[in-house]
C-alpha cells in the first residue's frame, strides 16, 4: 500500500516543480564548471580532474540504491519519505560552498583531495533527497495522461534552472578579479537558491499513517530490493538503459560547454549563449512534447526527440572547419528536443513503477527511484569522464590561476568531436531500448483500473 494518493491540484505540481531548481542547479553547475575549475584554477590535471568528479558520483551510483530502499522503509514506517529529503535539502548548499571553497596556494594534489571530499559529501546529501523525489510521481496520480503533466511542469522549472543557473552561474563567477573569490560567491548563491529549491519540494511528500513493519533490514537487503526491480521488470530495464545513454550524451555536452566556448569559439562568455540557445527552447517546448505524448504515447514522443537532438548534436562537427555564430541554431534544435528527452521518460518511469506494483505488490517506488539516480548519475559523471578522456588523449594542455597557454590542434579537435559526434552517436545507440519498451497507454490505464478496485 502506498501513501495515500492526492489529486493532481495546481499547489501539488507547483511545488514539485519548485523542486527542480534543486536539482536543475546540482545537475548542471558542477557539471558545467566544476572540471574546468580544477584543471583550471587549480592547476589538476585532465584525467585526475575527471576521476575526482567520477569518483564523487561513483558514490552516489553506490548510495542510491541502498537510500531507495530505505525510503520505502520510512514510508512504511512513519507514512512519509519528506524526512531525508528534508535532511538532503539542508545539507547540501554547506557542501557545495565548501566545493569552491579551495583556499589559493593549495598545490594541485591538495587541491583535488579537498574538492573531492566536500563533492562527495555534497552529492550524498543530494542523493538524500533526489530519490525520494523520483520516487513521488508513481503515489501522488495513477493517470496516465496527469503524470505527464506533472512531469511537463517539472521539466519546465527544471530547464529554466538550467538556464539560470549555467548562463548565470558563470557571469557570477566572472564579476571578481580573483578567480577563487569568484567561484566562492557563485557557490554560495547557488548553493542556497539550490537548497530553498528543494526544500520547497520535500513538502509535496505525503504525511499519512505508517503501512507496515518498521523491522530494521541489512545493507545488503536493501541494495537486493532495488537490483530485484531491475531483474524483474523489463520496462524498467529498457527505459533505464535509454536514459543513462542519454545522460553520458548530455554529461559530455556539458562538460565540454565551456571548453567550446573558450578554445573553439575563443570567448570565454559565449558559455552563456550556448546555455540561452539550448535551454529557451526548451522551456517553450516542454509543453508541447505533453501534447505529442497525448497524441502519439509516451515511447513514440521519446524517440522523435531523441531522433531530433541527434541530428542536431551530429552537426555541430561543422565547428571544426567554422566555428562562429551559426552553431547556436543546431544547439536551439536540441534544446527543442531536450525538453521531450527529459520529460517524456520521466514520465513513463512512475508508470513502469505502476505495472509493477500491479503485478508484484506496492511500496517499492523507493527502490526503483533508487537505481533510476544511481543509472543517472553513473550516466552524467561518467559523460563528464568520457570529455577528460578525450582531453588527455588528445594533448590538452591545463592551466593554473592567470596562466595562458595555447591548445594543441588535436585537442580542439577532441573538444569539437565530444561537443557533437560522441553524444549524437550516444543519442542513437539509446533508441535500441526505446524501441524494445513495452508500456502503452491501454497498459497504463488498466492498471489504474485495477487499483481504482483495489482501494
Amino acid at each position: 500500500m502506498t501513501a495515500p494518493e492526492r489529486s493532481l491540484s495546481r499547489g501539488v505540481v507547483t511545488r514539485y516543480a519548485i523542486g527542480s531548481i534543486g536539482t536543475g542547479g546540482f545537475a548542471t553547475l558542477p557539471g558545467l564548471v566544476l572540471v574546468y575549475y580544477l584543471t583550471d584554477t587549480l592547476g589538476v590535471a585532465a584525467l585526475v580532474a575527471g576521476l575526482v568528479v567520477t569518483a564523487a558520483k561513483v558514490w552516489d551510483v553506490v548510495i542510491d540504491p541502498w537510500i531507495g530502499e530505505r525510503s520505502d522503509r520510512a514510508l512504511a514506517r512513519t507514512g512519509t519519505r519528506r524526512t531525508w529529503m528534508v535532511v538532503g535539502a539542508i545539507a547540501l548548499p554547506v557542501g557545495f560552498v565548501l566545493t569552491f571553497a579551495v583556499p589559493a596556494g593549495l598545490d594541485p594534489a591538495a587541491s583535488g583531495t579537498w574538492v573531492f571530499v566536500a563533492f562527495l559529501a555534497t552529492a550524498t546529501a543530494f542523493s538524500l533527497f533526489q530519490v525520494p523525489y523520483i520516487a513521488l510521481p508513481a503515489e501522488l496520480t495513477s493517470d496516465y495522461d496527469a503524470r505527464t503533466r506533472l512531469l511537463t511542469w517539472r521539466v519546465v522549472v527544471l530547464t529554466v534552472a538550467i538556464l539560470l543557473f549555467g548562463a548565470g552561474g558563470p557571469e557570477v563567477r566572472a564579476a571578481f578579479a580573483d578567480e577563487h573569490v569568484g567561484y566562492l560567491v557563485m557557490a554560495i548563491v547557488a548553493g542556497v537558491a539550490i537548497g530553498a529549491g528543494m526544500l520547497v519540494a520535500s513538502f509535496t511528500a505525503a504525511r499519512g499513517a505508517p503501512t507496515g513493519s518498521h523491522q530494521a533490514r541489512s545493507l545488503r537487503a536493501g541494495y537486493a530490493e532495488g537490483f530485484a526491480a531491475l531483474g524483474r521488470s523489463r520496462p524498467f530495464r529498457d527505459l533505464l538503459a535509454a536514459f543513462v545513454l542519454q545522460g553520458l550524451a548530455t554529461g559530455v555536452m556539458l562538460a565540454g560547454a565551456q571548453f567550446v566556448a573558450t578554445w573553439v569559439l575563443h570567448d570565454e562568455s559565449a558559455v552563456t549563449f550556448l546555455f540561452v540557445a539550448l535551454i529557451a527552447p526548451a522551456v517553450l517546448c516542454a509543453p508541447v512534447w505533453q501534447q505529442v505524448a497525448r497524441r502519439v504515447g509516451k515511447e513514440r514522443g521519446f524517440a522523435i526527440a531523441s531522433v531530433l537532438f541527434a541530428a542536431a548534436a551530429a552537426s555541430l562537427v561543422g565547428m571544426l572547419w567554422a566555428p562562429g555564430a551559426w552553431v547556436y541554431a543546431p544547439v536551439a534544435l536540441a534544446g527543442a528536443a531536450y525538453a521531450g528527452m527529459q520529460s517524456l521518460p520521466m514520465a513513463m518511469l512512475p508508470d513502469v513503477i505502476s505495472h509493477d506494483a500491479r503485478q508484484h505488490g506496492e511500496g517499492r517506488a523507493g527502490s526503483f527511484g533508487g537505481i533510476w539516480t544511481a543509472g543517472e548519475t553513473a550516466g552524467m559523471a561518467l559523460g563528464a569522464t568520457l570529455l577528460t578522456i578525450a582531453l588527455a588523449v588528445t594533448g590538452y594542455v591545463e592551466s593554473a590561476g592567470s596562466t595562458v597557454v595555447e591548445q594543441p590542434a588535436a585537442a580542439v579537435v577532441g573538444i569539437v568531436v565530444s561537443f557533437s559526434l560522441l553524444p549524437a552517436a550516444l543519442v542513437l545507440l539509446s533508441l535500441v531500448p526505446i524501441g524494445r519498451y513495452p508500456l502503452r497507454r491501454h497498459d497504463i490505464q488498466a492498471d489504474a483500473a485495477l487499483r481504482a478496485v483495489a482501494l
